[in-house]
């Protein structure tokens, strides 16, 4: 399976990607521990990287895809992979439609978790205060979830007329989550 998942901050994506690597033997790939591995390994891509983060920019897509092109490309993303955190521009989505066409595969399902938004705030709020995080006020929560729903949507329509989404409630214990994932890709598997 070559999978990607998406939702808003704290809608439980890196918890669902590691039930979902683990279902199908396949890597779940986060770009910010690619990110954090290339820059403690000190590749080229990573001190370039770590260029932009020490400045609090946005690593520029260029870096940004040759770091998953290389991670995709390493053997244990051979049978698949699942993507967390990218892609988050369009032209990331038309970057890696050609690393996937290159191999000579296609892109199964984007698995995109839908939440109430009143629900994710209270949710990261109670976190960062049990983190003693002072910085994740609920105006900053709303700010970053508004800032995902105008970056992803365009994302998220073009998977949409591909027929690649799949819609998962992802409000409920974990378990519950996780069960309307495989069910969603059992279907997509089946077709």
């Amino acid at each position: 399976m070559r999978l990607i998942i998406m939702g808003p901050p704290g809608a439980g994506k890196g918890t669902q990607a590691k039930f979902i690597a683990e279902r199908f033997g396949i890597p779940a790939i986060s770009t910010g521990d690619i990110f954090r591995a290339n820059v403690s390994q000190g590749t080229p891509l990573g001190v370039q990287a770590k260029s932009f983060m020490d400045q609090g920019l946005y690593v520029p897509d260029e870096v940004t895809n040759l770091m998953v092109r290389d991670r995709i490309d390493e053997k244990d993303a051979e049978h698949g992979f699942l993507l967390d955190g990218y892609p988050r521009t369009l032209a990331q989505v038309e970057e890696l439609d050609g690393m996937i066409k290159f191999t000579g595969h296609k892109l199964d399902a984007v698995i995109v978790l839908t939440v109430d938004q009143d629900e994710i705030v209270d949710r990261l709020h109670r976190r960062a205060v049990e983190e003693g995080r002072d910085d994740d006020t609920p105006d900053v929560i709303r700010k970053r979830q508004e800032v995902y729903l105008e970056q992803t949507e365009p994302l998220i329509a073009v998977y949409k007329e591909r027929g690649l989404v799949l819609e998962i409630d992802g409000l409920g214990e974990v378990t519950e989550v996780t069960v309307r994932i495989f069910a969603g890709l059992a279907s997509v598997s089946e077709s």
